[in-house]
């Protein structure tokens, strides 16, 4: 029983909400500062209006303290993220902020997930009522980003004080790698030659020639017109078509890199991407082969979306003297392989 006790209670205490504190703000600060001013100049004149206005400000430190404090209490957040996330790529992430409160409203919430991301500022919140925004974020890595907590705070009512809460949320991204506008001239080389028709016989669709049926052709291939017309099988032959594929070759076997070849690497984790994305939009079959994963010729946008992934998650890996190799040799092929010396243990 102790076991499952003790996990039950760490997700408990995980999925709490874990209050930040309070802090003063310059206004506040200033509120204090002319609160001590007028609690010396009492005490120096015995005047009982100064006294009066003492104790009201007073009064109003403590108000603001309490209300913020309670203002961002009892909430609840679910996030909405995009479908998909590239690195350096500006996205909206949706949300939304209920108030569970039965009795009172929330006033002037900031909404945020991120200390770097611009607050998104919620000026009422009805009891039991909820309100819908978006985030304007920017990551600028791909890969795994891991979002633990909504921060909301609040400087209800007098702005003295500025109260906040993370609430859980847990929500994990996976950023895919930068997208370039177009690919270099040496990709475009390797595209052009997906596309060429060869003058030779082979399975494409253009007519080659007619000649007598041997043993082995595929029957699909008779002419039967022909065939009636002479009384002897006569076969089709037609043009060779290179197929429209592209296999990309991503060698990650580069060891361990220097601060210096990291950005080299992620360009050439982005100049893959790119050019699977351009090839997959122009009706291609594509292929990637990592050192770890090897996704087979496909098209459409399942292969799209498993390429995207495997590329946002592929890391360095120990080097390799084998190289890799195409699942179809006859496929154009571009080879991305990072030379870079190791970083010094």
């Amino acid at each position: 029983m102790t076991a499952p006790l003790s996990r039950g209670l760490r997700g408990y205490l995980r999925r709490r909400p874990v209050p930040e504190g309070i802090r003063i703000t310059t206004v506040g600060l200033w509120f204090v500062l002319l609160s001590i001013l007028v609690a010396i100049a009492a005490t120096n004149t015995g005047n009982n209006a100064l006294y009066t206005v003492l104790a009201s400000m007073f009064a109003a430190l403590i108000v603001s303290g309490v209300l913020s404090r309670e203002n961002v209490r009892g909430l609840e957040v679910a996030l909405e993220p995009p479908g998909e996330l590239f690195a350096n790529r500006p996205f909206s992430l949706g949300f939304t902020l209920r108030n569970r409160g039965r009795v009172f409203s929330r006033w002037f919430l900031l909404f945020t997930v991120a200390r770097s991301a611009q607050p998104f500022l919620v000026p009422h919140l009805p009891r039991r009522g909820g309100s819908v925004g978006r985030l304007e974020m920017m990551l600028g890595t791909r890969g795994l980003h891991s979002l633990p907590h909504a921060h909301v705070s609040s400087l209800f009512p007098f702005g003295f004080f500025r109260k906040g809460v993370r609430y859980p949320v847990d929500l994990e991204l996976l950023v895919f790698p930068e997208i370039f506008p177009a690919a270099g001239g040496e990709l475009e080389d390797v595209n052009r030659s997906g596309e060429e028709l060869s003058r030779r016989a082979g399975q494409g669709h253009g007519l080659y020639a007619l000649r007598q049926y041997r043993p082995g052709d595929d029957p699909r291939g008779i002419h039967w017109k022909q065939t009636a017309r002479t009384g002897a099988m006569v076969y089709m032959e037609r043009e060779a078509e290179h197929s429209r594929r592209l296999s990309i070759l991503f060698d990650n076997a580069v060891g361990v890199l220097s601060e210096e070849a990291k950005p080299r690497f992620e360009r050439l984790v982005s100049e893959a991407a790119t050019t699977a994305l351009d090839h997959l939009a122009r009706g291609y079959e594509v292929e990637l082969v990592t050192r770890g994963r090897a996704l087979g010729f496909a098209t459409g946008s399942r292969q799209r979306l498993a390429i995207l992934e495997a590329l946002a998650l592929v890391q360095p890996e120990p080097r390799r003297a084998d190289p890799l190799l195409s699942s179809d040799p006859r496929a154009p092929q571009l080879r991305v392989h990072l030379e870079a010396e190791a970083a010094p243990s």
